[in-house]
């Protein structure tokens, strides 16, 4: 121990630990702060995600609860509200509007606040503090009966004061139950309105809020426990368009993650190579003196066991330094108040740094320590073979165990992965081919140029690491910059500004050329009608089913109520077939033959395979059809989207009624009031609460990803220096050779330049082209959207590695051109 202190001093006094601990510091660093706040922003957005329901948790029911679901959430420490809503008539003066009243207890909403206008023009966020005899209402209710706050409206057979206009609220169902005007009120007061009678309409909402941990044990619990009219929701429940938002938010913080472990890796596997080249002399002296091979293992590994643990202790600080500094420098992450990370992240982190220097450096120290002792004599003997297999598979399988940990997706960590041991194989063979092809198209080039090509290809195999490694770093500095830029706008654009923010249901077939005409008068859009006819699933394949086939609560609801069947002679444009065939839109070929196209997550979990035959009740009318194709829905569009699309001639003699989707621009609500008085049968649905709370989550997740980038970067950095050091002995000897037989320094230097200049061309060709790769994979496989690469990768990325890699070159070279070739052996 004593002698490798005193070896790790010299060392560390020598400089020979810089790069191998400054790789090892960002990694655990860049792994550390991408974890770290990675970790809140998966926190907060979890919370503002949860202030759709309201809650972390929510029971909702037709009946009341049984008072035991109350007490084991309390026991578990756990806060808990109840709500009640039900449908009512309010009036004003002479007038009268069907709402949705919802009654609740102090203390609501457990998740989120509510936006409040108090009428005087101030607006506050506020949580329920309703006193007796008050109610809350919503802009439609005030545009519909031209009410303002202060007045007075009654609801049952009690009167209320209104003291402030909702402007943004929570726990709001958005779905065609949800058609009507909303008003809150207290709990207190629901027995005045005497509404509350046996046979009412009444849904019955219990929610929880708490330590994650808490939380979840409790709806493993309650799951076990609830009712046939019960139903457990939590926040990836609410909205399939939450659900993909969050997933999507996943994909990018988690692209960060694995991103730094595998520049880190890169960056000590050079590290290491250049420790054990410049170790090898020391370790045939020592052999010479009597050192065993244990005795050189050991001296090395406490010496990297104690460098490694030092690392990583500066890795977590610096990691947990830069996040707290992250967030404090963005305003809107400061004010939204972000909780403190956990634990994890720095676990992880320190296990991931550990992991990565026993993978990328443990094997190549085992070679130290057959060092033969004839390497005194014989400076020619190279270092000793190790198996390439057992290094790079230890390699490998740290990368996988890391990608897979750190992904958070098995998708994600195998896609990347493989994309990476891919890319690694493919660059370093076409840095290889590049190389000795442009040696063979410069034979006619100036002295320097030839040389210099002659250098690179007399160390083809080293220059084609150092390319792969150089294209690996700057390829993740493109897809952090420039390919992340079109991958974020691409994700945006799946919520254009003109995206659906209403819901038109219940049209009859005899209005729709009077509702088209509407909208010509009002200058919107024509309507896209979607028919939907209301059926029963009753049989798979001739075997009766009902909710008792099922034990996943989801699945049960599904089998106990009506679908919401349609038709269609073309598949809709938001909608992708996975497999199978869509129908050709002829109806002598479809008729007799009954076909039924089914979203393939609704196929999942009702246990549905293509060619399976499925039995409607429609109306008290049964029919027969088979399964020919299974969708994709893409629920982010905000569009009318069904579970299960018929062949016309199927649904087409089956009552029906038509839906649509379409955008109402800010300021002209009250075409939608119109709409409604002119057509009292429809239903319009307000969808923007969602689309603005899916805008907000991007929005943020877009600016959380484009910092915690900035520290990924690092890594990329310290790959480029590790690269380009790897070959800085080498290159040393060269220089002291070329002195000794003459060359003058502007010789060296242009030699130099012109090494580098062709390593950079290499590395940035490869990079872009692996980049614009990488980010359609990403696109297509991982975030499912689409992608179209901007010309700035090629413009930027090609000259940025031809100045960057000359630049570094340059300055790690530029005093080897005033040393003498005595000082610079001296040096090496």
């Amino acid at each position: 121990m004593r002698l490798s202190l005193n070896l790790l001093r010299r060392d560390w006094r020598a400089g020979e630990w810089r790069v191998l601990l400054l790789a090892l510091v960002l990694a655990v660093g860049s792994i550390a702060t991408v974890g770290l706040f990675a970790d809140r922003v998966r926190q907060v957005l979890g919370q503002q995600a949860t202030s759709l329901i309201g809650a972390d948790l929510r029971i909702t029911s037709t009946r009341p609860f049984d008072a035991r679901y109350r007490e084991m959430a309390e026991m578990r420490g756990l806060r808990v509200v109840e709500s009640r809503t039900f449908p009512s008539m309010v009036s004003h003066a002479d007038q009268v509007l069907l709402s949705e009243i919802q009654s609740v207890e102090a203390g609501y909403p457990l998740r989120g606040l509510i936006l409040l206008d108090d009428g005087k023009g101030g607006r506050k966020h506020s949580g329920v503090n309703l006193s007796r005899g008050t109610v809350w209402v919503d802009d439609g209710l005030l545009r519909r009966l031209a009410l303002q706050v202060g007045d007075e409206v009654g609801i049952g057979a009690a009167h209320f004061i209104v003291t402030a206009r909702i402007v943004k609220d929570v726990d709001q169902s958005v779905g065609f139950a949800s058609f009507a005007p909303r008003v809150l009120m207290s709990s207190d007061d629901v027995i005045s309105t005497g509404l509350m009678q046996e046979g009412s309409r009444v849904s019955y909402r219990l929610m929880v809020a708490g330590e994650t941990g808490q939380v979840q044990a409790l709806g493993k619990e309650l799951r076990e426990q609830l009712t046939g009219n019960e139903k457990l929701e939590d926040v990836s429940d609410a909205r399939p368009e939450i659900r993909i938002a969050l997933e999507r938010a996943e994909s990018f913080l988690g692209l960060a993650a694995l991103t730094a472990a595998i520049l880190a890796g890169v960056a000590m596997a050079l590290a290491a190579r250049r420790y054990v080249v410049r170790h090898l002399d020391g370790c045939a002296v020592m052999r010479c003196m009597g050192a065993q091979q244990g005795q050189l293992l050991r001296l090395f590994l406490y010496q990297f066991a104690l460098s490694g643990m030092m690392a990583v202790l500066l890795g977590l600080l610096l990691g947990y330094a830069a996040q707290a500094i992250l967030v404090e420098s963005i305003v809107e992450m400061s004010d939204a108040g972000l909780p403190q990370p956990g634990w994890m992240p720095l676990l992880k982190a320190s296990a991931s740094g550990f992991a990565l220097l026993l993978g990328f450096t443990f094997l190549p120290l085992l070679q130290l320590r057959k060092v033969s002792p004839l390497r005194v004599l014989r400076r020619e003997l190279g270092s000793p073979e190790a198996s390439a297999w057992l290094i790079y598979g230890l390699a490998g399988v740290v990368l996988v165990a890391l990608f897979l940990w750190h992904a958070g997706s098995l998708k994600l960590g195998l896609m990347v992965l493989a994309g990476l041991l891919i890319g690694m194989s493919l660059f370093a063979w076409l840095a290889w081919l590049m190389l000795h092809g442009l040696a063979r198209l410069m034979l006619r080039a100036g002295a320097h140029w030839q040389q210099a090509l002659n250098n690179l290809v007399r160390n083809d195999r080293s220059v084609a690491i150092q390319v792969m490694a150089l294209s690996l770093g700057g390829m993740a500095l493109l897809v952090l910059t420039f390919v992340r830029a079109d991958l974020l706008e691409g994700w945006q654009n799946t919520l254009p500004p003109d995206t659906p923010n209403r819901f038109l249901v219940n049209i009859q077939p005899h209005q729709q050329s009077a509702v088209q005409k509407f909208f010509m008068d009002q200058k919107l859009s024509p309507l896209d009608l979607m028919p939907m006819v209301k059926g029963r699933l009753v049989a798979i394949n001739n075997r009766s089913i009902n909710g008792a086939s099922y034990t996943e609560p989801r699945a049960r609801g599904l089998v106990e109520r009506e679908f919401n069947l349609s038709y269609a002679e073309k598949l809709p444009e938001w909608n992708e077939l996975v497999s199978g065939m869509w129908w050709n839109g002829n109806e002598a070929d479809s008729r007799g033959n009954n076909q039924l196209s089914v979203e393939e997550g609704i196929a999942t979990t009702l246990g549905i395979q293509l060619g399976d035959e499925l039995t409607y009740d429609v109306a008290g009318s049964r029919f027969v059809a088979r399964v020919t194709s299974l969708r994709k829905v893409h629920w982010d569009s905000m569009r009318v989207n069904f579970f299960v699309i018929a062949t016309p001639y199927l649904l087409r003699e089956y009552p029906v009624s038509y839906l649509s989707s379409f955008y109402l621009p800010a300021g002209q609500e009250r075409v939608a009031d119109e709409l409604a008085r002119k057509f009292p049968n429809l239903l319009v649905i307000d969808t923007g609460a969602v689309i603005e709370q899916v805008r907000a989550m991007i929005g943020q997740v877009s600016q959380a990803v484009s910092m915690v980038f900035l520290f990924t970067l690092l890594s990329g950095v310290v790959v480029l220096y590790a690269a380009l050091l790897s070959t800085q002995d080498e290159r040393a000897r060269e220089a002291a050779i070329l002195k000794t037989l003459g060359a003058d320094s502007v010789y060296l230097w242009r030699l130099h330049l012109s090494e580098f200049a062709v390593i950079g061309l290499l590395s940035g060709l490869l990079a872009a082209s692996g980049a614009v790769m990488m980010g359609w994979v990403l696109a297509y496989f991982v975030m499912d959207i689409e992608y179209r690469s901007g010309g700035m990768v090629w413009l930027v990325g090609v000259p940025s590695g031809v100045a960057l890699v000359m630049l570094a070159g340059w300055l790690n070279t530029r005093k080897l051109r005033q040393m003498s070739p005595l000082g610079i052996f001296s040096e090496i």
